[in-house]
């Protein structure tokens, strides 16, 4: 059984912050944060927009890379939305 994991970056309206998360259930976790179901960073700054998307299979692969973006700089993060996602379009508007 394949299973996939994603490491996803969300943003608010005006782009002035953004959240990174791994999840193994993108659809679930991006209506989760939409429907601020949970107190936290996300619902605080109301970040709905998926604006970056890197699939694995690996758990500690994608946990690994959550970590190593999650610890670079606001540059290299926009910089990593900008390099698949130039226009900042919402990728969950595909699902």
């Amino acid at each position: 059984m394949n299973c996939q994991y994603y490491v996803y970056m969300l943003t608010n309206t005006g782009k002035a912050t953004v959240y990174m998360g791994v999840t193994n259930n993108l659809i679930r976790r991006v209506a989760e944060h939409n429907q601020k179901v949970v107190d936290g960073f996300t619902k605080k700054y109301n970040l709905v927009h998926l604006v970056f998307l890197e699939i694995y299979e690996d758990v500690k692969e994608a946990i690994l890379r959550g970590k190593q973006i999650k610890a670079g700089s606001r540059r290299r993060k926009i910089a990593l939305i900008e390099g698949m996602n130039p226009d900042w379009n919402d990728l969950s508007d595909s699902f």
